[in-house]
């Protein structure tokens, strides 16, 4: 069992621990042991614009170093930019310092190894051992003549930029596309206009000002209203939302309805069957019921994972499979990105519109997503004891699932970081969804 790594990294509230500049550091020195072990290694270490970067930089630089690991400092880039970079420049270990989509006042280190994927769980475990013995005073240094060296590296933006813009093909182009781009104030503010702008399209951008404090605020992927309302402001061909680091991706049409990652997975999906690709797709527990039928409808296989893209690639990586991602806009093409990249699949998602001469609100035709209800339920964990195995509950989720049959779906999961159960119920009725939720969360609360 991982102690301190979620399902994304280490996250927190700054200030408050694991968030301090001491934790930072002995994480950094305990992955320099693990990941950097054999010899003279580097690490890239990339972050987005939170106030809190430079102080968790600055710790993580120093933990590195006494283990003797190189350090290259990047700046403000997606976390799918550190990935790919980790990659070309041939470093040992990639960190982001990100909190992805929450607020400015969290944040969190999350490391990539080799060739830019994500830890597995071994490797996460046995950083967790080596953190473990920093934090109770065993934490060394190498001598004076081994320390790890840093340097920056100045061009990280432009490389990032043109590998992106490499995945729109050659014969295609944005021109004649006008898009509206919201970057969250975050990691891609710089990056993602200048994609789109250099492939032609005439480009709105919002949400690129970022001050250290207005990351994902009323913004980016996780709060779609300002972008739904300048698309059709400025009568866009459509928007494209970011979160704060850039690997979760939301769109909307020109309508200025929203297009969430299952819809798009179904996009991409149908796209790449049609174009021979006799894969499946994997998604997770929390995955729209509407997007497995549609598949079925079009003969794609599909399969589940636990919540969290790393998951998702774990299945992939088992099935050999190319495509999968998750309804908050984690959308993983492996043709084509190690890990989930918002801009890289967004120009995937405008590959396929431009090559069928289609818009996005026709393209995502074919899927009728389910209605759903989440509710969050707090709970008093006591040790030994499993609120989802209680009687009354068993009993009103057998009651639920009978009344759904086959024409909706529920799950009840514990959060992996605070004690709440969540309880989500699909059904062709949006009324019929919430009710039966209620009444699991109200034997849940009892």
């Amino acid at each position: 069992m991982r102690k301190y790594f979620g399902t994304d990294g280490v996250r927190g509230r700054v200030g408050e621990f694991p968030m301090t500049p001491d934790f930072a550091m002995k994480l950094g020195w305990a992955a320099g042991q693990v990941l950097g072990a054999g010899g003279v290694k580097e690490v890239l270490i990339g972050k987005d614009t939170r106030a809190s970067g430079y102080m968790l930089e600055s710790a993580l630089e120093a933990g590195f170093s006494a283990a003797g690991v190189n350090v290259a400092l990047v700046g403000p880039l997606p976390t799918p930019g550190i990935a790919y970079l980790t990659s070309t420049f041939r470093a040992d270990v990639g960190v982001v310092i990100s909190a992805s989509h929450n607020p400015f006042d969290d944040n969190g280190i999350k490391i990539f190894a080799q060739g830019g994927h994500k830890l597995t769980d071994k490797q996460e475990q046995d950083i967790e051992r080596w953190l473990q013995v920093a934090l109770e005073g065993g934490m060394t240094c190498v001598s004076s003549d081994k320390l790890g060296k840093a340097r920056r590296i100045d061009d990280a933006a432009g490389r990032y930029t043109e590998y992106c813009k490499a995945n729109l093909p050659g014969h295609l182009s944005l021109n004649g596309l006008k898009i509206v781009v919201d970057s969250a104030n975050g990691a891609a503010y710089k990056v993602a206009p200048a994609v789109y702008r250099e492939l032609g399209a005439e480009l709105i951008s919002i949400h690129a000002s970022p001050n250290g404090l207005n990351i994902n605020e009323h913004c980016g992927a996780t709060s779609m209203e300002s972008l739904r309302d300048a698309v059709v402001e400025h009568q866009a061909d459509l928007g494209i939302a970011l979160d704060g680091d850039a690997d979760r991706l939301m769109m909307v049409d020109h309508t200025g309805s929203v297009v969430d990652g299952d819809e798009l997975l179904y996009l991409l999906a149908k796209d790449a069957k049609a174009s021979g690709y006799t894969g499946g797709v994997v998604g997770t527990q929390m995955t729209n019921l509407g997007l497995e039928q549609a598949l079925e409808a079009l003969d794609i296989p599909f399969l589940r994972a636990k919540v969290g893209d790393r998951y998702v690639m774990e299945q992939l990586k088992a099935t050999g499979w190319r495509l999968g991602g998750e309804g908050s806009g984690h959308l993983l093409s492996l043709d084509h990105a190690s890990t989930g990249d918002a801009i890289i699949a967004s120009l995937r998602v405008l590959t396929c519109l431009l090559q069928q001469g289609t818009v996005l609100f026709d393209g995502k035709q074919g899927m009728q997503k389910l209605p759903q209800t989440l509710i969050n339920v707090r709970f008093k964990a006591e040790e030994g004891v499993d609120p989802l195995e209680a009687s009354q509950v068993q009993g009103v989720l057998s009651e639920v699932e009978a009344e759904l049959c086959q024409n909706g779906r529920v799950l009840l999961r514990k959060s992996g970081t605070e004690p709440l159960i969540r309880v989500m119920v699909e059904a062709l009725d949006a009324n019929q969804a919430r009710q039966c939720a209620e009444r699991i969360a109200s034997v849940l609360g009892g």
